[in-house]
């Protein structure tokens, strides 16, 4: 039996960030604004003013500045970042049969089958506008026939709008386009393909998989087929419920206040090293504490997404003195990390951006090479 045509949809909050920002703060609105770091941090994301001086996401704060000295660098709505996203999500949850939340900003919606009930494309032109009208946010989305289409389609739509790709139009899309586009090429790749005379994606769908393979190894093979608009590339459904977790049973009851904070701090050090590993960031935390008469309780709250210990811990200590019956022993102890999704840059905004990611990264090289027990914080040593 012949497998129905698929329908996927993507959405992009355009420029959430600074969205997010203009609508707490409406005088940044028609300005050059960009959210991150003033010094030593990193351009997380940018208004569509701002890119007009040359400045895009991932560019040092201090180079933009000096492409645009009159720029505004804000990143007071740090905590509503979380808040918006999870408020599209719950929109988009409501509506859709299938999604997918690839980041903080994205989702990815499957309507394979739909068309028997509804116009895909006007379904999610009216589901675009209730996320507008709800949440006043600008949002675009590209329907075709795969993800990267979809996504390709959305990035043209930009900003603020929709484009649908319709099956078998999906070359005559792509060929007059510049082969930079085509997601995963990046700086490098796309010096090698312009020395190779290959400038639109045209260009590459009339060389071989062959030529390609030769110059680009087995990502050769994957462009081509790219360029023919093929991707097989699944929407994996998104479950709220997600999440990664670590608990401790003492063998004996715990009084000593200073033996469980060091516990909690040690069993967020391990769950967030693991979500790093996954590539992953947390939207919300939970303490669990159970007493020996086996009473179970637990406390959660929502945080701005991160993977940071330092972010987490604090939160952790926190819910834990507001959960703890004070005096009583303790049989167990245990932390949750949920509302997992895809890591992003602009999941930490402060000034020091490029210094904790660089001391993350070499903390978790150390774990992973000696161990994670290798390397811990002095506050989670138990004495």
């Amino acid at each position: 039996m012949k497998e129905p045509q698929r329908i996927i949809a993507h959405f992009d909050l355009d420029s959430f960030f600074v969205s997010v920002e203009i609508l707490n703060n409406p005088s940044l609105k028609g300005k050059p604004v960009i959210v991150g770091g003033r010094e030593r941090g990193v351009v997380a994301a940018c208004s569509y003013e701002a890119r007009k001086f040359g400045i895009h996401s991932g560019m040092p704060s201090k180079k933009a500045l000096q492409l645009c000295p009159q720029l505004i660098v804000s990143n007071s709505s740090r905590a509503d970042y979380s808040r918006y996203s999870r408020w599209v999500t719950q929109i988009i949850a409501s509506k859709a049969p299938l999604f997918e939340k690839a980041s903080v900003d994205e989702f990815y919606i499957d309507l394979t089958g739909m068309e028997k009930f509804f116009k895909p494309l006007q379904w999610t032109i009216e589901l675009r506008q209730l996320i507008i009208d709800e949440t006043q946010l600008p949002i675009s989305f590209g329907l075709s026939s795969n993800k990267m289409m979809a996504k390709m389609a959305t990035n043209e739509a930009k900003p603020n709008g929709y484009l649908q790709i319709p099956f078998g139009k999906e070359k005559e899309f792509l060929a007059p386009l510049t082969v930079n586009k085509i997601p995963g090429v990046g700086d490098h790749t796309h010096e090698i393909l312009k020395s190779m005379g290959i400038i639109t994606i045209r260009d590459v769908s009339e060389r071989t998989k062959e030529d390609l393979e030769e110059r680009l190894g087995k990502w050769g093979i994957d462009l081509w087929y790219k360029s023919q608009g093929i991707h097989n590339g699944e929407v994996t459904q998104y479950h709220e419920a997600k999440s990664v977790s670590s608990e401790n049973t003492f063998n004996e009851n715990k009084t000593d206040m200073k033996f469980l904070k060091s516990e909690l701090v040690r069993l967020t050090e391990k769950i967030a090293f693991e979500l790093r590993q996954d590539e992953k960031v947390a939207g919300c935390v939970a303490v669990k504490i159970r007493y020996p008469d086996f009473e179970t309780t637990s406390r959660q709250t929502t945080i701005p997404y991160t993977c940071a210990d330092d972010e987490i811990i604090p939160v952790v200590k926190e819910l834990f003195d507001k959960l703890y019956r004070k005096g009583e022993p303790v049989r167990l102890l245990g932390v949750r990390l949920s509302e997992l999704t895809n890591d992003a840059i602009q999941t930490n905004l402060f000034d020091d951006v490029e210094r904790k990611s660089g001391l993350y990264k070499a903390i978790d090289n150390v774990k992973n090479r000696f161990g994670k027990n290798s390397l811990t914080r002095a506050s989670s040593t138990k004495k």
